[in-house]
């Protein structure tokens, strides 16, 4: 079954999805305002565990998948792309950039699982590689050298805690990935709170907690329930009935969705060259999910 044949009403839900995380950037970029990066990650965390972890069992999986997906997708990938827009990085282009992480995941996977590249996602990754010298060369203009990199490092803590979630459900095919991803939100929390104390420090931490506002605590409740709890949860069931090559295309419309936020609620303009590279980045990525396919069906008519 693919995309097309999917009922109405579940590709409205993939749709949802994509609104949610598209949003989400602008959203970190509101609670920043009043509250410091990693303080704003524990937080996110602290929502996303309690009260749900009342209520959804401990997924029966080792101890070490939890906590290895715990520092990846969540202390790595959020703590690097929030201390990026804090320091500078456009949220919009933020959530461009990120989707690095496609590439990354092939990079992992291949060293950890043994998956071999196609000549398509090569293609794609050197047509994205193009997209990403184009961004980052235009750094000090509109956009900060070290927000850049942060956000390069967190795709590759999300592109390993990808890598970690395939390799885990092949073990265990039928875990429950929103139990996980609950039990999995207790690894930041324990992470970014002694953190915050530490890097931030108690006279930035307190002040803050002091003064949250209406606009910060919506933006953590968005953080940890919608984009956390219901867009992951909304995506896990639509990969259970649909296969992964029906759903993941609906992911290349979040960086768009990103931009498009940014640029009506953040007043966020990119420079002509910023818009070249997020072109051939995200060309790339299309490379990469639809290549192989196309080759295919070539190959097939001409057969």
């Amino acid at each position: 079954m693919n995309a097309s044949t999917m009922p109405p009403r579940d590709i409205a839900l993939a749709l949802v999805v994509i609104l949610v995380w598209g949003f989400n950037f602008v959203a970190i970029k509101w609670g920043l305002h009043g509250v410091p990066p990693l303080l704003l990650c524990a937080l996110r965390f602290l929502a996303t565990v309690f009260p749900a972890i009342f209520f959804v069992k401990r997924p029966r999986v080792p101890a070490r998948d939890i906590v290895l997906y715990g520092l990846s997708w969540a202390v790595v990938q959020f703590g690097f792309l929030f201390s990026a827009i804090q320091v500078g990085m456009p949220a919009g282009l933020a959530s461009v950039v990120l989707q690095i992480q496609a590439f990354f995941t092939l990079l992992f996977a291949a060293g950890m699982l043994g998956e071999r590249w196609q000549s398509t996602q090569l293609a794609g990754l050197l047509v994205a590689i193009g997209g990403l010298w184009l961004i980052g060369s235009a750094h000090g203009q509109s956009m900060p050298l070290p927000g850049f990199l942060m956000t390069l490092a967190a795709a590759v803590g999300w592109a390993f805690s990808n890598v970690v979630v395939r390799r885990m459900t092949q073990r265990v095919p039928s875990v429950d990935m929103l139990a996980f991803v609950v039990w999995a939100s207790l690894v930041p929390l324990a992470v970014f709170a002694p953190l915050s104390f530490v890097v931030e420090g108690p006279a930035r931490v307190l002040p803050a907690l002091q003064r949250l506002d209406l606009t910060s605590v919506l933006c953590v409740l968005y953080l940890a329930y919608a984009a956390t709890i219901v867009g992951y949860g909304l995506w896990t069931w639509l990969l259970k009935r649909y296969p992964a090559n029906s759903v993941a295309p609906f992911s290349l419309l979040v960086p768009w969705v990103g931009l498009l936020c940014a640029a009506l609620l953040l007043d966020e303009r990119l420079l002509a060259q910023q818009w070249a590279g997020s072109l051939l980045l995200m060309s790339g990525l299309v490379l990469n999910v639809f290549g192989g396919r196309l080759i295919a069906r070539l190959r097939a008519r001409v057969a």
